[in-house]
């Protein structure tokens, strides 16, 4: 009979003696004794924060490149810093652990006329900015109007758009006129990772021109405010406002328990490993097998489940591979789909994630209401599918057993975990695609590709085939597991295909300069309830611009195609709440997705969490999921007030 597998026994087989270990090229490095004790302050370079009083976390996104530039509505910048996490409230929030919306800067839901062409929102009164202004309808009205005055702002082209009018029919009501009937408008203050954020009009209408402006410090709405940063991005602090009850956050939650709270960057997972063990980091973000070490040294550390896979699985995003649609040779569907079925999924899992990650066959996760509504019920329809090898030859490229053969692999390397199949599915998902090599070397022939003498991949001219996959700098993210698994699986096929880490990936991403990326293959759903929206929007063509030009999309395959734009529409003319409706519209859209394959979904974002409970407890861990269990999320707000400083009950 199976039985869940405990730290205790991952303590058992990972470790021998009394001393501690980091992850290291070579394995477990030992840590001397000396570096193990507790300090009182944070390192020199941040000050002399209380340590009791101070909670550290990473910054997801990595170092800073513009550490004195919080201008994030023009271009890309590290909110994950704690911009949107701790500083900023938006009008609303999902919070997809809870399946809930919570109405942050906006007092309740927005109200739409019959045909969608108007809609009012209420906005919550007591709240301030962080200077102390009063918070009102004045600040969205010009906010709104300023984004659709000025080219440079990242939401322009939505506003022109979709708004005829914004008006304040008094300090905290707002009206929306708009161009055409979308039931969906307001959704683009809902924010769930991004979202239209509001400035401060009493600052921003002080400036020449605010797309060029670095809004430093500053200032919103949210419980903290910035107390000081390194101006060369490695970190940056944030003070609790001293009328924390003038935020939403407050007004909803109580006050924040921690005074401090500091992003940090660190160079790899050894060193965020390091600073837990001696207590200077009290949430860490590793790969499997960094969070194996962890937990196997660190008696004051914990995951967010206790027992296999311990990671964090309630994340609605979808990781995988996002092709360059509007570069050769990936503008072509076939070539798509050669790269998908060159890949041998359980292989690509296992040097992803170590076998731990939830398959999704579509472009959304297996979590949620998804399974129910779309992936379970589209089971069929992809078992169906088939696509067009040449010479009157179809293939059926879905593979129902894909998750099974993930399962026994993982087995294979030890892990101990149920053999119930609804364990099974709930933990590795439905099924994949098959590994077909022979069906991707027919699809490429078919298109003019063909092999040179060692066998290696040649373009239709004759030249050699070469991918650059462009991913972040930091290794154990997703972006960069999905990278070196995915070239890994390609290489083997005959494709040279290398890993380009860069720091510019967001920028060169958004003006499409790249082959291959991994900044999710689908947006990612809001999290709470069916709707797919925010996932099809993001295809529409009018967000497309041309190579060069800054794309208006949130993700950078540059595809759409006429029938994704009629799903498109005809969402956005439909009830929110017909749920019916709504998920037939969506399976559409996730047919015209799996046809086209203009990102390849693989595994859901899962997240390898170590909380260290020396100095705050009560995590949201899957015992109490009351919150995002993420600091780099903008719920991380909304855990402050139930973070409880250690011996304290």
């Amino acid at each position: 009979m199976s039985r869940e597998i405990s730290r205790r026994d991952f303590m058992k087989a990972l470790s021998a003696g009394t001393g501690a270990f980091v992850l290291g090229p070579a394995g477990l490095i030992p840590i001397p004794e000396t570096l193990l004790k507790p300090n009182e302050t944070v390192s020199a370079q941040l000050g002399a924060f209380p340590r009791e009083e101070t909670l550290i976390t990473r910054i997801l996104t990595g170092r800073v490149g513009t550490p004195d530039n919080f201008n994030h509505w023009v271009g890309w910048k590290w909110q994950d810093r704690g911009m949107q996490n701790l500083a900023d409230e938006p009008l609303w929030t999902v919070d997809f652990a809870t399946g809930e919306i919570i109405n942050g800067s906006a007092s309740g839901d927005p109200t739409y006329n019959e045909d969608f062409t108007t809609l009012t929102v209420p906005l919550r009164e007591g709240v301030t900015w962080s200077d102390g202004e009063p918070f009102t309808a004045a600040d969205v009205v010009y906010t709104v109007e300023s984004l659709m005055q000025h080219e440079g702002f990242n939401a322009h082209t939505f506003f022109v758009d979709n708004v005829e009018s914004v008006t304040a029919l008094d300090d905290f009501t707002v009206e929306f006129v708009l161009k055409q009937p979308n039931s969906r408008f307001h959704t683009t203050f809902l924010d769930r990772w991004g979202c239209t954020r509001i400035f401060p009009k009493h600052i921003f209408e002080q400036q020449e021109d605010p797309t060029l402006f670095t809004f430093n410090p500053y200032v919103g709405c949210g419980p903290y405010k910035l107390h000081s940063f390194d101006p060369q991005g490695a970190w940056t602090a944030w003070e609790k406002r001293e009328d924390w009850d003038k935020s939403p956050t407050g007004i909803l939650y109580g006050e924040p328990q921690p005074r401090y709270i500091v992003f940090q960057f660190f160079s790899d997972e050894g060193a965020q490993i390091l600073a837990q063990l001696t207590h200077q980091l009290d949430v860490v973000e590793l790969s499997a097998d960094g969070l194996k070490a962890l937990l196997a040294q660190a008696e004051t550390s914990r995951a967010y489940q206790p027992t296999f896979p311990f990671v964090i699985n309630n994340d609605p995003a979808i990781t995988g591979i996002v092709y360059n649609t509007a570069r050769p040779p990936f503008d072509n569907v076939d070539v798509r789909w050669a790269l998908t079925l060159a890949i041998d999924i359980v292989e690509y899992t296992s040097i992803a994630v170590d076998s731990s990650g939830t398959l999704s066959p579509v472009h959304i996760p297996h979590l949620g209401p998804y399974p129910e509504l779309y992936i379970g019920p589209m089971q069929e329809w992809l078992a169906e599918f088939t696509i067009d090898v040449g010479d009157g030859e179809t293939f059926a490229p879905y593979d129902p057993s894909a998750a099974h053969r993930v399962a026994e692999y993982a087995r294979s390397r030890g892990f101990v975990f149920s053999d119930d199949d609804a364990f099974i599915t709930k933990t590795f998902g439905y099924g994949w695609y098959k590994y077909a090599p022979d069906i991707a070397e027919k699809l490429l022939v078919k298109n003019g590709f063909s092999k040179s003498g060692d066998g290696n991949w040649l373009l239709p001219d004759g030249s050699p085939w070469r991918i650059s996959y462009m991913t972040g700098t930091v290794l154990s993210n997703h972006d960069a597991r999905n990278a070196v698994a995915a070239v890994q699986q390609w290489r083997k096929f005959g494709i040279d295909a290398s890993v380009f880490n860069t720091e510019n990936g967001a920028d060169l991403g958004s003006v499409g300069d790249f082959d291959v990326e991994t900044v999710w293959p689908g947006r990612e759903p809001w999290g709470a309830g069916p709707d797919l929206y925010r996932v099809l929007d993001d295809w529409n063509s009018a967000y497309i611009k041309p190579l060069g030009e800054r794309a208006q999309s949130s993700y950078h395959s540059r595809w759409s195609s006429p029938e994704m734009d009629d799903i498109i529409q005809r969402l956005r003319e439909t009830d929110p709440f017909d749920t019916d409706q709504v998920v037939a519209i969506g399976i559409e859209g996730l047919k015209e997705a799996v046809r086209q394959m203009p990102g390849t979904p693989t595994y859901g974002y899962i997240g390898f969490i170590g909380w260290d409970e020396t100095y705050w407890t009560n995590w949201p861990g899957s015992e109490n999921p009351y919150c995002v269990p993420y600091t780099h999320w903008p719920n991380f707000k909304y855990m402050t007030p139930f973070l409880r400083p250690a011996g304290e009950s």
